[in-house]
C-alpha cells in the first residue's frame, strides 16, 4: 500500500454487504471472508464506538485477511436503522448483539471484538451470555466511568452539548450535531499521528461518517450508555480468554485505568501500542491486528 491508499487492493474482492432484521432495526452488516480459509481461521463479529459506524473498523478487518469479519452499523448509526421501540441504552444493543449472532447462525466459536463504546457492548453482553463466544477483545476500551477523575469536566461538557441539540428545534439540534467546525475539533484533539496525509484521512472518515446518525433522540440515548457504563462494572464476570488494546497517550480511556481493568479480569492479556490515542483503529491497525492474530493463536480457557 502507498501512503494515501489505505485499504489493501484485495479488500473489495472479500467483502458482501447485506440486511437482517435485529430487534426490529434493519441493520446493514459487511462481511469481509477470509483469503485463503484454515483451519484456524476464525469468526470475528466487531461492535463499533460511539457515533462511529463499521468504517471506523476497517483497517483493523483489511489487517486480518485470515479471518472472517462481520461488521454491522449498530442500530441509530451508518445505514442502520434505530431500534423502533426500547431504549439505545447497554441493555438494548446486548440484546441486539444476541439477536444479531442468533440472525447469522453465530456459535460460542465466535469471537468478539468491540471499539470504545463497543468495548462496553461487547463486554456487557459477554457477561450476561457466558459461553457465548469464545475470546473477547476490546481496543480502546472504556474501562472507568466517564464522569469521574480529569476526565470528568470534559465529560459533563459533552453531556450538555447532547442535551442541548436534543432541546432544540430539530434543524438547529441537526445543526448542532452535524457542525463541520465541532466534527473536525473533536477529530484533531483525537488524532495523534503527525503523518499529515494519514490525518487528512482521518478528519476525511469523521467528516463522512460521525454524523451518520439515524436521529437526535438515539443519537442522546446512545450517548448517555456510553459515559454511563464502562468495562470495569463487570470485569470479573469475563471469565474467557480477553485481550486489551490499548493507546499510551488515549485521553478518554487513560491507560492507568486499563492496568486496574487488567487487575480485575481473571484471564486477560493488555498490549499497549506507543505515540497512539483513542484511534488505534484509524492510526495503528497493523500492530493492532498483530496482537490480535497472537491471541486467537494462543489457548483457549
Amino acid at each position: 500500500m502507498t501512503a494515501t491508499t489505505w485499504f489493501s487492493p484485495g479488500l473489495t474482492d472479500r467483502t458482501t454487504a447485506a440486511r437482517v432484521q435485529v430487534e426490529g432495526a434493519d441493520v446493514a452488516y459487511w462481511t469481509y471472508q477470509p483469503e485463503d480459509p484454515a483451519p484456524d481461521s476464525r469468526t470475528i463479529l466487531v461492535i463499533h464506538g460511539f457515533r462511529g459506524d463499521h468504517h471506523g473498523l476497517l483497517r483493523v478487518a483489511d489487517q486480518l485477511p485470515g479471518h472472517r469479519i462481520i461488521m454491522p452499523d449498530l442500530p441509530g448509526f451508518g445505514s442502520s436503522t434505530a431500534f423502533p421501540a426500547g431504549a439505545h441504552d447497554v441493555p438494548g444493543y446486548t440484546r441486539f448483539v444476541s439477536g444479531m449472532m442468533a440472525a447469522l447462525g453465530l456459535g460460542p466459536e465466535t469471537v468478539l471484538l468491540g471499539h470504545s463504546f463497543g468495548s462496553i457492548v461487547a463486554s456487557h453482553f459477554v457477561a450476561e451470555h457466558p459461553g457465548a463466544v469464545e475470546r473477547l477483545i476490546l481496543i480502546n476500551p472504556i474501562a472507568a466511568p466517564a464522569l469521574e477523575g480529569p476526565k470528568g469536566v470534559m465529560t459533563r461538557l459533552a453531556v450538555l452539548y447532547y442535551q442541548l441539540s436534543a432541546r432544540l428545534p430539530e434543524r438547529l439540534g441537526l445543526a448542532l450535531l452535524r457542525n463541520p467546525l465541532i466534527v473536525r475539533i473533536m477529530s484533531e484533539a483525537m488524532a495523534k499521528t503527525r503523518d499529515a496525509q494519514l490525518r487528512r484521512f482521518i478528519h476525511g472518515q469523521h467528516h463522512a461518517y460521525f454524523s451518520a446518525f439515524a436521529d437526535r433522540q438515539s443519537l442522546l440515548e446512545s450517548f448517555r450508555a456510553s459515559v454511563g457504563s464502562n468495562v470495569g462494572e463487570v470485569a470479573p464476570a469475563l471469565r474467557l480468554p480477553v485481550l486489551l488494546i490499548a493507546g499510551e497517550i488515549d485521553e478518554i480511556a487513560q491507560l492507568k485505568d486499563q492496568y486496574g481493568l487488567l487487575s480485575r479480569l481473571p484471564d486477560a492479556t493488555l498490549k499497549i501500542i506507543p505515540g497512539v490515542g483513542h484511534l488505534v483503529h484509524y492510526e495503528t491497525p497493523a500492530p493492532a491486528a498483530a496482537f490480535i492474530n497472537d491471541f486467537l493463536a494462543g489457548p483457549t480457557a
